[in-house]
């Protein structure tokens, strides 16, 4: 499993062959490979004027491109501000509550990027052909594809420690600009041009594993609301800056100077006290593979993060916590 930025061919259709040769050694022997692009053909199409653009078949010959186009923009952010409004408004009768939810299509974008995920994870385990997935600049739709195939195939993803090992490749060190896409909630009434709710909706896709296969994550709600709050609003600076230059290690020049000058959130969550409310009781370690169903009847809307400031999540985490203390008695 590959991941990079878009190639640059450009309205010249320039060639780079040090990608040709990398791409030719990945495979490794294999029949063919899959591209996974997240744009539309069109897109793809127009970002060559712009420099981009796409793999030329003449140049890139055992390698299928697949278009599994995937919102990241403006679109997903007032997608997510929709949703939230709805769920926020307690006045609406069924019927009104119902069309805004449909409205607001966030369940859509949850459905396509899992959609996707399965894509590029069937490419690997049944085709057993190497993926490259990439969009414009790598860093948001392709982080969200790569991750959430990853906790599809890989058991050890599934781990605390491995989920949090995920989050730092994948999201982190990836360069997924955090500061530009988190800088505000939905509740703002400021939109800026890069706001967008890419880690939010991989959240969401990683509940709906975890609804799904209720055993087969070892951790649970409260570290993926943990998460999510730290993403908008945190103590700590995991997921302060745009990119890990904005991060440097101690000694280093930086304005920012984060990890000189804040403390790690896995260090916390990690505590025993703190790690023991995230881990899943009902958690049994899980080799197979989990295809998570995408119909439409699958998806559901998450309560635990949507309607958290409306209703009450006191009873469901006194079950919980129930719940552990009768499996450590037993």
């Amino acid at each position: 499993l590959l991941r990079s930025s878009q190639p640059l061919p450009g309205p010249n259709r320039k060639r780079c062959r040090e990608d040709e040769l990398l791409l030719a050694a990945a495979l490794a022997g294999a029949a063919r490979g899959f591209v996974v692009d997240t744009r539309s053909a069109q897109a793809a199409k127009q970002a060559r004027m712009g420099g981009g653009g796409t793999e030329a078949k003449s140049c890139y010959p055992r390698w299928k491109r697949l278009h599994r186009p995937l919102e990241r923009g403006r679109a997903l952010q007032e997608s997510f501000a929709r949703l939230v409004d709805a769920c926020n408004d307690a006045s609406l009768s069924m019927d009104r509550w119902l069309s805004r939810l449909d409205g607001s299509r966030w369940l859509s974008h949850v459905k396509a990027a899992l959609s996707t995920a399965c894509l590029a994870a069937q490419c690997l385990e049944r085709e057993e052909a190497c993926v490259l997935v990439h969009g414009a600049e790598g860093t948001d739709t392709t982080l969200l594809v790569t991750a959430l195939a990853q906790l599809i195939l890989d058991p050890g993803c599934r781990t605390l420690s491995g989920f949090q090992g995920l989050l730092e490749r994948e999201w982190i060190q990836a360069g997924h600009p955090f500061h530009a896409r988190c800088a505000r909630s939905a509740y703002s009434p400021a939109r800026p041009k890069q706001e967008a709710p890419l880690f939010p909706l991989f959240l969401d896709c990683v509940w709906q594993l975890g609804r799904q296969f209720p055993r087969s994550l070892e951790f649970g709600e409260r570290l993926l609301l943990a998460l999510f709050d730290g993403a908008y609003a945190s103590c700590y600076g995991t997921f302060l800056g745009n990119n890990e230059k904005e991060r440097p290690v101690r000694g280093t020049r930086c304005l920012c100077k984060v990890k000189e000058r804040t403390h790690c959130l896995w260090a916390w969550l990690n505590q025993p006290a703190e790690r023991k409310g995230l881990l899943n009781p009902l958690y049994a370690p899980n080799a197979l593979v989990i295809w998570p169903s995408v119909e439409p009847q699958s998806i559901q809307l998450w309560q635990g993060l949507f309607l958290r400031w409306i209703r009450s999540s006191e009873y469901l985490d006194e079950a919980w916590d129930e719940m552990r203390r009768l499996l450590e008695t037993e």
